[in-house]
């Protein structure tokens, strides 16, 4: 186990001093339980979130809530359901206190979740999004509604975990997903415990990946998002082509999932015809072409995106994608805020000063700093150009002191 683990990790001997038994054993009572709230991109009814569900019900440890998309929302990013509204439907899950399935992107179940309007309570102890059928490593995480999920949750000050299994096809079945959820249980019980009191790092969240052979993973890591990614195509296909892979689907139960959606769009069609009855509308009539004939509509193209099952790029040992293929279960600490690298902002710094004029903030953040470089005596603008440089590098106070001094007379003189 690495030694820079987060204290939750570091301390899961200490945080699990017993296995609880099948009907509950040593577990809290139902009213001092933690409360998690579980959720996913790949549907209500996937493998994944089901093994998730049975492992935190088992032992009666958690009082688990489900929130998740009534279909594959996968690839689905931060997406938000910004118009329109939400369909929401109650389902039966065993073990659980409440679950709904939501006709939304993963980051509306979790956002919806924890306003306080679907459920008696505002806000959960945990919000663990998974277990995502496919890693999510490198840059692959921009895209996964999986850890879009985790992170809406910290947005709202919410601890949160996203997990995925590297299910690969053709080795891994299945009952693989139970592995993997009882390979990441004692992990979720430290977090739990650590939550519970006040221990459980703040502002940011945990991105968990479990290696295909779950059986023989060599334990938890902690490791940096490294820059691998999927691969993929665009091809041209045809209306035929287009119709039969919809038809497919990429799991089984596709085609009947669609033909339930035509069937339910039939029954709303209906719906609206013996609601609203029809009345005779004034129609104008337009003069066509003086030949008689109708322009034909304009020929439109489709096309599809293929993407990679494997991910390709960095196989460094200490990134998330290294460590997973060498059979780590990875755990990779996320924020919410895309800064730059101390030498990637200087550089950025330095471009955008030779790009426009230095007494032009070009950064919000350089507003303040740079007007008072330009109103201040020349010692209080070294002392100043000092500070301003130890956060946006040394290059700027350096090189441009003297642009600044020329351009405050040319500056006041307007």
């Amino acid at each position: 186990m690495s030694s820079a683990m987060p204290n939750f990790v570091a301390g899961l001997k200490d945080a699990l001093p017993g296995t609880p038994s099948e009907n509950g054993g040593d577990a809290a009572t139902p009213d001092a339980r933690p409360r998690v709230l579980i959720t996913n991109d790949d549907g209500i009814a996937a493998p994944g979130l089901g093994a998730l569900v049975q492992a935190l019900v088992r032992g009666g440890r958690c009082n688990v809530n489900v929130c998740a998309p009534d279909s594959d929302k996968s690839g689905t990013g931060h997406g938000i359901t910004a118009r329109g509204v939400l369909e929401v439907g109650a389902v039966e899950i065993p073990g659980t206190s409440a679950s709904h399935e939501v006709g939304g992107t993963p980051v509306d179940c979790v956002s919806l979740g924890l306003s306080g309007a679907l459920f008696p309570w505002s806000k959960p102890d945990l919000v663990i999004s998974g277990i995502n059928k496919g890693s999510n490593c490198g840059l692959h995480i921009i895209y996964s509604g999986t850890v879009a999920a985790a992170r809406e949750a910290c947005i709202w000050g919410v601890p949160s975990l996203s997990i995925s299994y590297d299910w690969v096809r053709g080795k891994c079945k299945e009952e693989d997903f139970r592995l993997a959820a009882g390979a990441v249980i004692p992990l979720i019980h430290a977090a739990l415990q650590d939550i519970q009191q006040g221990k459980f790092p703040a502002g940011c969240f945990f991105n968990i990946d479990i290696p295909t052979d779950v059986e023989h993973n060599k334990g938890f890591k902690v490791t940096s998002q490294g820059n691998s990614r999927l691969g993929s195509q665009w091809r041209a296909v045809s209306t035929q082509r287009r119709i039969a892979s919809y038809m497919r689907g990429r799991e089984p139960g596709m085609g009947v999932q669609l033909a339930q959606i035509g069937l339910a769009a039939s029954a709303a069609g209906a719906a609206r015809k013996a609601n609203f009855p029809s009345k005779t509308v004034e129609v104008e009539t337009v003069a066509g072409p003086e030949n008689g004939t109708q322009q034909p509509s304009p020929q439109k193209q489709l096309f599809q995106l293929e993407v990679s099952e494997r991910e390709s790029g960095e196989d460094d040992p200490e990134l998330d994608r290294g460590s997973l293929d060498a059979g780590y279960i990875t755990i990779t600490p996320l924020g919410l805020t895309t800064h730059l690298d101390a030498d990637t902002a200087q550089s950025a710094t330095k471009w955008v000063c030779s790009a426009v004029e230095v007494t032009a903030a070009v950064f919000s953040d350089m507003n303040e700093a740079v007007y008072s470089l330009m109103v201040m005596d020349l010692s209080s603008l070294t002392s100043k150009a000092m500070s301003f440089s130890s956060n946006f590098g040394e290059f700027y106070a350096l090189r441009h002191l003297n642009i600044v001094n020329e351009d405050n007379r040319a500056f006041h003189s307007k």
